[in-house]
C-alpha cells in the first residue's frame, strides 16, 4: 500500500492508510494509547486500542522507527485534520535508549542553554519548531535564488582554499598546502570580480571563514554569505536600490508563508518600506551623540550601539527597520572599492542594517586598472603576489564599472526569525569553542 504523508492524510477519510515516520509523542489516555508519529511533512495522530499492537511498543522510546496501517477518520483536534484507528503497528527500527532531551516540547533557547541545545542539535532538530527555523532558512535561500535568477543572474562557486593570504587582514585560517602557504577564503571577492567579465551578473550563496577571536551572539568562524557582483552600473543608487528590493520581498514573502512559525518564536512584525532609508555614516554619528550624549563623532565604524539606535530610529521615523548607513569613510575602505568622487574622505560603499546588525556591505568597486593597482600599493598590497595576479589581469583586459555586496544568511535568519544569536540560525555552527557535531 502507497505510504500517505502528513499533509495529505486528511484527504484519505474513511480509507485504509499506511504511514511511516518515527514515534514523536506517546500518551496514554482513558484506556487508549495515542501516538504521533513525525514524517516530513508534519505529525499524524494514531489512536491504539488493541493490546497486541500495544504490546509491541513496549520498552520503545521516542524516536523508534515505525510503519503503521489503520483507517483514517476525520478528527479537527487531531494534527492535520484526521487521524488512524484500528492501527496496525509494524517497528522498523526499535529506540530502547531515553533521548537527552525532549523534542515533543519547545527547547529552551536561553543564553545559559546554548551549550546544551547544541550539544544534542543532532536529536533536537527533530523538535518541530527547530525544524521550523531552518525550514525558514531554506526558504529565504530559495527565494534569493529566483529573485537573482529572474535578474539575469548567473551562479557560481569559487575556490575555499586560496593563495597565501590574498584578501588581506589577519583573521585567516592558515593551512599547509602541499608545502604551499594556504588560507581558508573569507570570501570570493576577488573572483566574484574577475567573473564580472565573464557574465556581468554572478552570485555564490557558500561558507566563508573568519578566524576571529570573538565570543559574542554575532560572530561565528564559519559564515554562510551570499555575494553579489554585477556590471555595467550606473550610480551607487542602483546597487543599492537592487539590494533594497531583493530583501524586502524576500522578507515580506517569508513573512506571508510562515507566519504561524514565526509566532512560535515571537519575531517583531515586520516593517519595511519599499524604499528604505539613507543615512550617512557621519550623519548617524551626529545623530546618535546628540541623543545619547556618547561622542562617537571622531569614530570611523558604527559601533553596534550606533546599528541598533538607527534601525529603531528608522522604525519610528521612517517606518522602516532596514536602513542603509552611505558614505563609508575612506580609512575604514578595502583596496578595491570606489572613492567617492563627490567627498574624497568616503568611499561609495554602504552598510545595510536590519533589526539592529550589519547584514551587507555594499560597494562600488574600483574598475579603473591604474587607479587600482595605486590603491593596492596605498594599502601595502603588491599586485605581482601570485594571489592577486589573475586579479588583476582581469581589469587589465577589461571590467566594466561594478559593484555589489557580501550579505550574511545566518544573520538574515537570526533577525527574521526572532531569535538572540546568529548561532541559533546555524545547523551547526562553528565558533572558538565549538567543532562539533
Amino acid at each position: 500500500m502507497q505510504r500517505i504523508l502528513a499533509r495529505d492524510i486528511k484527504n484519505h477519510v474513511g480509507k485504509e492508510t499506511t504511514i511511516q515516520g518515527w514515534i514523536h509523542k506517546k500518551r496514554l489516555l482513558g484506556g487508549l494509547t495515542f501516538i504521533n508519529v513525525r514524517d516530513r511533512s508534519g505529525l499524524i495522530q494514531v489512536v491504539i486500542q488493541d493490546k497486541n499492537e500495544v504490546e509491541k511498543l513496549r520498552g520503545l522510546q521516542i524516536g523508534t522507527v515505525v510503519s503503521v496501517v489503520g483507517t483514517t477518520v476525520s478528527e479537527e483536534r487531531a494534527p492535520g485534520g484526521a487521524e488512524l484507528h484500528d492501527a496496525k503497528l509494524e517497528v522498523l527500527v526499535p529506540v530502547t535508549d531515553e533521548p537527552p532531551i525532549e523534542i515533543d516540547k519547545p527547547l529552551s533557547h536561553k543564553p545559559d542553554n546554548l551549550d546544551t541545545l547544541f550539544d544534542n542539535r543532532v536529536i533536537g532538530l527533530r523538535n518541530l519548531s527547530e525544524q521550523g527555523i531552518f525550514r525558514i532558512r531554506s526558504q529565504i535561500l530559495r527565494s534569493i535564488r529566483n529573485y537573482l535568477h529572474d535578474q539575469d543572474f548567473v551562479e557560481i562557486q569559487t575556490p575555499k582554499i586560496v593563495a597565501g593570504n590574498a584578501e588581506g587582514g589577519a583573521e585567516v585560517f592558515k593551512l599547509d598546502y602541499f608545502g604551499k602557504e594556504a588560507s581558508l577564503a573569507q570570501s570570493p571577492q576577488l573572483y566574484k570580480q574577475m567573473m564580472v567579465g565573464v557574465f556581468e551578473r554572478v552570485y555564490e550563496i557558500g561558507p566563508a571563514f573568519r578566524a576571529e577571536l570573538s565570543a559574542t551572539t554575532r560572530h561565528v568562524s564559519e559564515v554562510t554569505m551570499l555575494d553579489i557582483e554585477m556590471g555595467f552600473i550606473d550610480s551607487h543608487d542602483q546597487l543599492l536600490d537592487f539590494i533594497q528590493d531583493m530583501v524586502y520581498e524576500t522578507s515580506t514573502k517569508i513573512y506571508e508563508d510562515n507566519l504561524d512559525i514565526l509566532r512560535k518564536f515571537n519575531a517583531p512584525e515586520l516593517k519595511l518600506t519599499k524604499k528604505f532609508p539613507r543615512y550617512s555614516v557621519s550623519e548617524i554619528h551626529e545623530m546618535y551623540s546628540k541623543a545619547t550624549g556618547e561622542n562617537t563623532v571622531s569614530e570611523k565604524d558604527l559601533s553596534p550601539s550606533e546599528e541598533r539606535w538607527i534601525c529603531e530610529y528608522a522604525k519610528k521615523k521612517d517606518g522602516c527597520e532596514a536602513v542603509f548607513a552611505i558614505n563609508l569613510p575612506l580609512e575604514a575602505h578595502k583596496f578595491y572599492q570606489m572613492i567617492n568622487p563627490d567627498d574624497p574622505k568616503t568611499v561609495l560603499a554602504a552598510d545595510l542594517l536590519f533589526r539592529g546588525i550589519e547584514l551587507a556591505t555594499c560597494p562600488m568597486r574600483e574598475n579603473d586598472y591604474k587607479k587600482l593597482m595605486e590603491q593596492m600599493k596605498e594599502k601595502k598590497i603588491n599586485p605581482s603576489d601570485p594571489g592577486f595576479e589573475s586579479y588583476m589581469k582581469a581589469f587589465k583586459y577589461g571590467l566594466p564599472v561594478h559593484g555589489g555586496c557580501g550579505f550574511g544568511i545566518d544573520r538574515f535568519v537570526e533577525k527574521i526569525v526572532g531569535l538572540d544569536n546568529v548561532k541559533e540560525a546555524i545547523l551547526f555552527p562553528r565558533d572558538i569553542n565549538r567543532l562539533t557535531p
